[in-house]
């Protein structure tokens, strides 16, 4: 029986950014979605749980040794124990940079990303170029980050699924060793959590 409109999913492009705004506008046009708790939402994923959880997870790694064997055992215990949980985050995985290997992470089906930690996706970890070249020509990815590594650092790229969802612990960077866990967090960056970018340095 032919229809005589056009199905939602039809209308949508295939940017996922921009198929995210076109599906938010279909919701709203059909009242299905409020845009203030929408803004609401958002707003609580973006600045008040974001990045920062994730943040305070790594600094607290860095300051404690037996914090940091739990992490690296069982991430989403450990994680738990700071009261970041929720959905999104219920199966972590926390890897470590190291002189010798450094960790990406991509989700090569969709966007799959541990919001109660990292907040809401940036727009290109859910781009179909981060998401085949990540897991192609890791090396050059970076690099287009601004990202260096040696040659003889090794890259590991974890695949990130709605099983499984991964924290990057990025190296202390030198020179912080005084300092404290509140001063460590602010050198932690979304991305660096991702496996992006590199730890910032101390001031």
């Amino acid at each position: 029986m032919p229809h005589d409109h056009a199905e939602p999913h039809s209308l949508l492009p295939s940017d996922p950014e921009l198929r995210a705004r076109a599906l938010e506008t279909i919701l709203v046009e059909k009242g299905l979605v409020d845009p203030e708790a929408l803004n609401a939402l958002i707003d609580t994923y973006q600045n008040k749980i974001g990045p920062q959880n994730g943040a305070r997870v790594v600094a607290k790694s860095w300051v404690d040794p037996a914090f940091k064997a739990r992490l690296l055992s069982d991430a989403t215990s450990a994680i738990a124990e700071l009261g970041y949980m929720g959905r999104q985050g219920e199966h972590m995985v926390a890897v470590e940079n190291t002189p010798e290997q450094h960790n990406i992470v991509v989700c090569t089906l969709c966007s799959c990303y541990p919001w109660p930690v990292l907040g809401i996706p940036p727009a290109w970890y859910k781009s179909d170029a981060y998401r085949s070249r990540a897991v192609r020509e890791p090396r050059a990815v970076l690099a287009e980050f601004g990202v260096s590594l040696l040659e003889t650092q090794k890259v590991r790229v974890w695949d990130s699924t709605a099983e499984m969802r991964y924290l990057v612990l990025p190296m202390r960077p030198e020179g912080t060793e005084g300092l404290e866990e509140d001063t460590l967090v602010d050198l932690v960056s979304r991305n660096s959590m991702i496996g992006t970018a590199l730890a910032g340095a101390a001031a």
